[in-house]
């Protein structure tokens, strides 16, 4: 029996500002730069015979998954639990603003990464029980193909559980917009083959 092959790719660039904010689920739009990306995703996913296409339910997730699909000509699967981690108060606010708001919650998080949550929003562990039960479930057995458009959260929670390391790890690899991890599942479960690689 061949291997089935899982294609999980972070959506196009955001307008997300200068200096950098939290976007969690936010619902913002691609930047032309970002629909040129899922352009080049779309024509290197053309070549790889997938099977199911699967996308986050965020704006961003949806209008590359539309693009993509001009390439593929499938169904979109919208699956609800692939949304980006919920960082409640802290949704639209710089690291500057944070600390103005909320002081010390910024240096808080920094010290429990996977346990640490914004007021009314999810820790990554929160996001991590809420994805991987959904990922684990999609159903990749023998040569089926699929690809997964997500966000950048989400993929780390996942990458995480894949490579077996602590979720106070998942900033120490790049999840870059547009780039793709390609997932093997054989009898012994999910493979991680490539991380964060360019479509092309």
């Amino acid at each position: 029996m061949n291997n089935g092959v899982l294609y999980l790719i972070r959506h196009g660039e955001i307008a997300a500002g200068r200096p950098g904010k939290f976007i969690g689920t936010t619902n913002l739009p691609l930047t032309d730069l970002g629909r040129s990306q899922m352009e080049q995703a779309g024509s290197f996913l053309t070549g790889q015979q997938i099977t199911k296409l699967v996308c986050s339910p965020l704006k961003r997730c949806l209008e590359s998954a539309e693009i993509i699909n001009r390439h593929l000509g499938l169904s979109v699967t919208v699956e609800d639990k692939f949304k980006e981690i919920d960082l409640g108060g802290w949704e639209g606010l710089t690291v500057e603003q944070v600390r103005q708001k909320f002081p010390g919650q910024y240096e808080a998080r920094g010290e429990d990464l996977a346990n640490f949550r914004p007021q009314n929003g999810e820790s990554f562990n929160d996001l991590s029980n809420r994805v991987w039960p959904a990922f684990s479930h999609l159903d990749v057995i023998g040569e089926k193909r699929i690809a997964v458009i997500a966000h950048s959260g989400v993929n780390r929670v996942i990458i995480c559980k894949l490579l077996r390391i602590p979720l106070s790890n998942l900033f120490r690899f790049e999840q870059s917009y547009g780039f793709c991890n390609v997932i093997v599942y054989k009898k012994t479960g999910f493979q991680l083959r490539a991380l964060n690689i360019k479509c092309n």
